[in-house]
């Protein structure tokens, strides 16, 4: 026999691990090779021409 179901069984609910990644807004402490360069940039601490390899430590500004 078929039953009638209510709107509230029809659904059910997605685990907060399994959501998209637009709805993630933790902060990265990680910056790309590429962010890391802009960053020493904007601080004048990067020459041009110089190598991308073995780059400096460097916090993400807040």
């Amino acid at each position: 026999m078929c039953r009638l179901r209510s709107a509230r069984e029809e659904f059910m609910s997605q685990h907060r691990s399994l959501k998209g990644a637009s709805t993630i807004a933790a902060k990265r402490n990680v910056l790309k090779r590429f962010e890391r360069v802009e960053l020493l940039k904007k601080r004048g601490q990067w020459k041009e021409g110089s190598k991308v390899v073995g780059l400096p430590k460097t916090k993400p500004d807040v």
